[in-house]
Order: C-alpha cells, then structure tokens, then sequence
C-alpha cells in the first residue's frame, strides 16, 4: 500500500512539473511573470556562489580557490541572494522602497564631462494614458526659425524617424501647465523636432522618412499603459522596414524627463538642448547600434562640447532591455532636450546633429563604395 502511494505521489508530481513547464514555454513573452523573478533573483546572486558550486565538482579548481573560499561571508552572501542587499551598495537599501527609482539603473558607457552625475542621464516617465490624452492649450512659437525647404522627392529613404512616446511636450509652450508629469500635447511634441531633423537631412540629400503614427492612441484603444509603447510603435518600425528595404538607420527620438539644468548648455549665449544615446543592451543588434551612438556622441563632442550627454545602456527586470533595436542594425534611440526645453533650443541642436550625422553617412558611404 506504502508503495503505491509513493508511486502515486511521483505521478502527481511529474504531471505538476510537466503542467508548469508548459505554461512556461508556451506562454506570450510579455505574459512570462516568472521570467523577470528568475532573472532578477539571478542577477543578486554573488559571483562567487558560482565559484563554490564548481569547484565542489572540479577539485582542482577547488584547490586553487581554497584560500579564497575560506574566506566567503555566508551571512553577507545570503542577504544579497534572498533579500538582495549588499553593505557596498547603498541603494540596494532603499531601492525597493523609493517609486521609480529602478528607472534610474542604467550604464553609462561615455559621458561628457559636463554630465557626470547620475541625476543628469535618462529617466522615462510613466503617466496614466488619460492624463496624456488630455487637451490642453499649447504655443508653438519658434523664436529662432530658419527657413524651411520643401521636402525633395528622393526616392531611396535612408532614415526613418518615430517616436514611442510621441506626445511628450514642453512646459514653455503649455502655458496653463506647470507639472511636469503632464507636459503632454496631442500637436505640440517631439515629433515637431523630428520633423525638423527630417528636412535637415534631406537638405543634405539624406532620404529621410518621418512617421507621425499617434502610439498614445494605440496605447488608449489596446488599453494598454504608457509601459507598453516599445510595444505598440514596434509594428510601425518593422512595418516601415518591410516596405522599404533602403532604411540603414532608425532613430526613436524622444525627449526626457529631466529638468532644464540637466538638458542645456549654452554656447556663446545661445542655448541647446542636449543630447542622450539610449541603447537596450539585450538585444542582437547590441553592439552594432552601442558603435553608431558613441560615433555619434564624439562627433558632436567635438562640435560643441557638452551638447551630447554621453550614451547609456538599459538592461534588466527593470528595463525594458530592447527599445525596438533589435530590428535593425542602426537602430538607436536619442534624448533631446527635457520637458523645460523650448523648441527653438532643441532645433538648433537637431541642426548640429543633422550636420555632423550627415558627415557620418556620407563618409560611410565612399567607404562602401
């Protein structure tokens, strides 16, 4: 009887593993809550637990780590695998204490000497979809205009412009609007600097399309939050690579959501609004689209210094890790500006960036040739 109940109990047991291991794999990607706890469980592990685990099957390794084994702090190592705190990090105190302070986990991989604090790099903001959708009055006076020349009609599109999070606006031209978190407008928004970016590099004779796709409307009718907008503009960028197979480069532009003292410098008493390279470091298009960003930071350090932050890179349980990159091999996304910025000051800096990017392209393309 004994017998047949244990033999039972297996059963039960291998039907309720097998159960679990299919949902697991057969769940949607963006349904695999288990994913992000493993992953994040994993990344608290200590490098050295790893150690242990192999030199107890490799006793020649073990051999040569024994004087360092010995010193392990058991104590130490178990906070930070199962309550993730580490005594040399002081944020893993108060990490999952403070909202949207996971926004801040980022990699600085180049900086510019203006820009070396933390506090000066990418945060993203989330608001609720109905607070963006709202009306509000906005000012679209562009106190530094240049003349603007008709879009010419060249048929290889190079470029392609979007933007996730297209309705991110500007203080300065919402003058009813003093909260930052709600500086969003329907017409008044970043996509107007990359409509600017798109008619400079034309005039450089760099085909260039620019998409005005709404993804806060996407975002209302799927009834998803301002956290899914990678997902919802993803269809527009691989929608536009389908059809076009010209597109070498794609840049999701975006301005950020930090004050006016961490997105400007002045040059000679004229203001710019700075730059930011973003680049989602779990993708495979990784290390190509990380070059293109910092090619680009140097060269604009080296026309203005200051005016390009540095590049960072997301990655974790935290992050969305990907940023539609992996479609492309020139796939970035770029800050311009913050939401104290005015849109002259981040249209001079698109100019600066349209000039020194157009070097870039061209110069490439007498190498291929």
């Amino acid at each position: 009887m004994l017998v047949i109940v244990k033999l039972v109990t297996v059963f039960m047991m291998l039907i309720i593993l097998f159960f679990a291991i299919g949902l697991m794999t057969t769940a949607k990607p963006s349904s695999r809550i288990t994913s992000t706890f493993f992953s994040n469980w994993t990344s608290n592990l200590d490098e050295a637990i790893f150690s242990i685990l192999y030199s107890v099957e490799n006793r020649p390794y073990a051999l040569l780590t024994e004087n360092e084994t010995d010193k392990l702090s058991y104590s130490r190592y178990s906070l930070r695998t199962f309550a993730n705190i580490q005594f040399s990090d002081f944020k893993s105190f108060i990490g999952k204490e403070l909202p949207g302070f996971s926004t801040y986990e980022q990699t600085v991989i180049v900086a510019s000497e203006q820009f070396q604090d933390v506090t000066g790099m990418f945060h993203e903001s989330g608001p609720p979809i109905e607070d963006i959708l709202e009306d509000r009055e906005a000012v679209d006076e562009e106190k530094d205009p240049s003349e603007k020349k008709e879009q010419q009609d060249l048929t290889e599109k190079v470029v392609f412009l979007y933007s996730s999070h297209n309705r991110e606006s500007f203080l300065p031209h919402l003058p009813k609007e003093t909260d930052p978190n709600r500086a969003y407008h329907k017409e008044v928004n970043i996509t107007k600097v990359s409509e600017r970016l798109a008619e400079k590099l034309e005039a450089q004779k760099i085909g260039t399309t620019f998409d005005k796709t709404d993804i806060t409307t996407i975002l209302h009718e799927k009834g998803w939050t301002y956290g899914k907008s990678y997902e919802a503009s993803r269809p527009v960028v691989q929608g536009a690579l389908d059809k076009n197979e010209h597109i070498q480069y794609v840049f999701d532009i975006h301005r950020d959501s930090i004050p006016y003292n961490k997105t400007t410098i002045e040059h000679d008493g004229t203001a710019y609004a700075t730059f930011l390279f973003v680049i989602g470091a779990e993708n495979k298009q990784y290390e190509k689209n990380l070059k293109l960003a910092t090619d680009l930071h140097y060269l604009l350090e080296k026309e203005l210094p200051g005016v390009s932050r540095g590049v960072i890179t997301k990655e974790g349980p935290h992050s969305n890790g990907v940023y539609n990159q992996d479609l492309a091999e020139n796939a970035i996304l770029i800050e311009v500006g913050g939401y104290d910025n005015e849109l002259n000051e981040m249209y001079r800096s698109v100019d600066l960036l349209a000039d020194v990017f157009s070097s870039y392209y061209w110069d490439a393309e007498r190498v291929n040739k």
